[in-house]
């Protein structure tokens, strides 16, 4: 291994945005070079020299290793790795870490505020004001759209691991009662219920688990069919998990009480996308940024920080590959 430390951070826009401390990953390194983004016919002319590279989105494949056999560790700046060939990454002796459970509290309120703002109409009241609704109204308070307590409604939670936990810590201080549901693909648990048992139970639905080949489209139209009229469902997860066309048409016929994703099955939706055509009701859309708190992108910040030192250290930590 070359005796300096050079490192480059390939994407940096996509984690700071002029917000972050970066010198708990800098003071890794003897050379740190960032790059706000990075097309892919730069990386491999950006890689040369380097013994490190800091990657969020910014693809990693097979020629790339194979073309930068100085190249020792890749440290992404998310907890999926599906923008690195691991396969390639072991076969040539690079180490992968990633960064894990940063984003918890970020996506959580996230999660809730989401909830919150279907259960309370907040946009619908908040754009009725806007319209001058209010001021022509013939009493003190505006109250056309029906408002609903989360206190003593059920929250069904599919992913119940540290973001799903903490998601319903907070429902549950809301006064919510939490169920969990069977993720598909992974062994049955007595405090798991199995889907067609979990949904017709619940008021709202969130989900906070992985998209692989066993959850794509895990709710669809049967699945949504399942859930009581006037039911809530909020992915904070993978856009994925759920059939955008069924919940389109779920939200249109009125069997679904509102919906909010700050996730799209193709992210950005360069092409459009079943959710974003006009006209569909009760539905709230979020541009992926629930992580986004400075709080938790300095939690990354501080991870790669750990990592890059673990390694360099003999002891590399949060490895993937």
């Amino acid at each position: 291994m070359s005796s300096l430390r050079r490192a480059v951070f390939l994407d940096h826009q996509s984690l700071d945005l002029g917000d972050l401390d970066l010198s708990p990953l800098r003071d890794q390194f003897d050379e740190f070079q960032l790059h706000a983004t990075t097309a892919p016919e730069q990386v491999a002319e950006r890689l040369q020299g380097a013994v490190a590279v800091v990657s969020n989105k910014v693809m990693l494949d097979a020629a790339t290793l194979a073309a930068n056999p100085q190249l020792k560790l890749i440290l992404v700046a998310a907890t999926g790795t599906n923008n690195v060939d691991l396969a390639a990454a072991r076969s040539h002796g690079v180490t992968v870490c990633n960064c894990q459970g940063y984003g918890t509290p970020s996506v959580a309120q996230h999660t809730l505020a989401l909830l919150l703002a279907l259960a309370t109409r907040l946009c619908d009241y908040n754009q009725a004001v806007a319209d001058g609704q209010w001021a022509k109204a013939s009493q003190f308070c505006l109250l056309d759209y029906p408002i609903v307590e989360l206190h003593g409604k059920t929250l069904g939670v599919l992913g119940h691991g540290e973001l799903g936990g903490a998601v319903a810590r907070l429902a549950e201080a809301f006064g919510m009662r939490v169920l969990s549901g069977q993720i598909p693909g992974r062994p049955a648990r007595e405090d798991r219920l199995a889907l067609d048992e979990l949904l017709p139970q619940v008021d709202a639905l969130t989900l906070h688990c992985p998209l692989n080949e066993h959850t794509r489209h895990m709710i669809g139209p049967r699945e949504l069919g399942l859930l009581k009229k006037g039911a809530l469902v909020v992915n904070t997860a993978r856009g994925g998990l759920i059939d955008e066309h069924a919940l389109a048409d779920a939200l249109r016929s009125g069997h679904l009480g509102g919906a909010a994703t700050d996730v799209l099955s193709v992210e950005p939706p360069v092409n459009g996308n079943p959710l974003l055509e006009k006209g569909i009701p009760r539905l709230l859309i979020t541009p992926h940024s629930a992580w986004g708190a400075v709080e938790s992108r300095q939690r990354i910040v501080g991870q790669l920080g750990e990592n890059a030192k673990a390694f360099f250290e003999g002891q590399p930590r949060r490895v993937v590959s």
